[in-house]
């Protein structure tokens, strides 16, 4: 399996402003609110690789995610800018992408997270052990 460095050359970066209705009662932005900044960031970045879930459904892939890991080193707060950032670290047999949540003003890491996700053939509902082709064309590289 091909393993990038921690940055790769296939990344994204946002920012977003933490919103009121993200806190949960110690006003801190509520855990499970850091899936949906992973899912912001993933989305930037597969519209930057021309693969989003529309043009994946097209080639006739689903792409589940089926792990998923989450490290929180410190909350994130009311009106706070965050800065995410998601790379491409793994794409031979699944599509492992690496995340960084930080405060977009310091720099300072809130959270560092993980997906896995792996293409499942939508007409017969199998899962590809081997990425289909059409990730490596998207990626600008070929299969080793």
């Amino acid at each position: 399996m091909r393993r990038q460095a921690r940055e790769s050359r296939w990344f994204a970066e946002i920012e977003t402003k933490v919103q009121f209705f993200d806190l949960d009662p110690m006003q801190i932005v509520w855990h499970g609110r850091y899936v949906k900044y992973l899912e912001m960031v993933r989305c930037e970045l597969l519209d930057k690789i021309g693969y989003n879930y529309t043009q994946m459904k097209e080639s006739g892939y689903a792409w589940p995610i089926i792990d998923m890991h989450l490290r929180y080193a410190a909350p994130a707060t009311f009106g706070q800018v965050l800065k995410l950032r998601a790379d491409i670290v793994e794409w031979e047999s699944r599509l492992k992408i690496d995340y960084v949540i930080s405060d977009a003003a310091t720099g300072k890491r809130l959270n560092r997270a993980s997906t896995m996700q792996v293409a499942v053939d939508i007409a017969s509902g199998e899962m590809c052990f081997v990425s289909p082709q059409v990730l490596f064309d998207k990626l600008g590289i070929e299969p080793t």
